[in-house]
C-alpha cells in the first residue's frame, strides 16, 4: 500500500464513531433488565402472595442482596472494560453481597431452631433455583460480555467473571420474586451455586471473544 492509500485508510478508520463505552454499558444494562424480565414472565412469573411477602424481612432481603451483587459488579464491569483500569477500590464492593449473606445467615442460625436448619437449607425450589437463574440471566450474560468486546479489558477473564456475577445478580433478583423459599440459609446456598456458575461461564468465554 502506499504512503497516501494508507494515510486515507487511518484517516477512514478515525472518522469512525463507535458507540462510546459508557453508553454501550448503560443500553447493555437497560437490555439486560428488559430481557431478564421478559424470561422471568414467560417461564415463571412472580409468586402468588408476593405482595403481602413485601412486609416480610427474609423476603426483602433476597433483593438487598442480589441487587448489591448487580449494583456492584456493573461498576466494576465498566471498570474492567478498559484496558489497564485500577480496579483495587471497586473489587471489594463485589464483598459487600456475600458479607450481607453471611451476617444474614448468622442470625438465621440464631433464630432459628438447629433442627430446621437443614429444612431451611434444603427448601422446596432448590432444582428451579438452579435452573432458572442461569435461564434468566443467559441472556444478559450474551450482552455484558458484547460490552466487554466493545471494550478492550487486559483482564479478561475477571471481567468475564464480573459480566456472570452481574448477569447473575439480575437474574437472581427476578428469581427471587416468584422463590417460596425466604431463608438466607437457602439464598447463601442455592443462589450462590446458579450465580457462580454463570460467573464461571462468563470467565471462560470472555478471553475467546474480547478484541485485542
Amino acid at each position: 500500500m502506499k504512503t497516501d492509500e494508507l494515510i486515507r485508510a487511518m484517516t477512514a478508520d478515525a472518522s469512525r464513531r463507535s458507540m462510546p463505552l459508557d453508553t454501550a454499558c448503560r443500553l447493555a444494562g437497560a437490555l439486560a433488565i428488559v430481557l431478564a424480565a421478559a424470561a422471568f414472565m414467560v417461564t415463571l412469573g412472580p409468586r402468588p402472595d408476593v405482595l403481602a411477602s413485601l412486609e416480610t424481612v427474609r423476603f426483602v432481603f433476597k433483593f438487598v442482596v442480589t441487587l448489591s451483587l448487580a449494583a456492584s459488579a456493573f461498576a466494576l464491569l465498566r471498570i474492567l472494560a478498559r484496558p489497564g483500569a485500577e480496579t483495587r477500590g471497586y473489587l471489594p464492593w463485589l464483598a459487600a453481597a456475600p458479607l450481607l449473606l453471611a451476617v444474614a445467615v448468622t442470625f438465621e442460625l440464631f433464630a432459628v431452631p438447629s433442627s430446621h436448619w437443614a429444612s431451611r437449607l434444603v427448601g422446596v425450589n432448590s432444582l428451579v433455583c438452579l435452573t432458572f437463574i442461569p435461564l434468566i440471566g443467559a441472556a444478559p450474560l450474551v450482552l455484558f460480555l458484547l460490552v466487554l468486546r466493545h471494550g478492550a479489558p487486559t483482564r479478561p477473564m475477571l471481567a468475564g467473571a464480573v459480566a456472570g456475577l452481574l448477569a447473575g445478580g439480575l437474574a437472581a433478583a427476578f428469581y427471587a420474586a416468584h422463590c417460596p423459599d425466604d431463608s438466607p440459609l437457602f439464598v447463601a446456598t442455592w443462589y450462590s451455586i446458579a450465580i457462580t456458575g454463570l460467573a464461571v461461564i462468563g470467565a471462560f468465554i470472555a478471553p475467546r471473544i474480547v478484541r485485542w
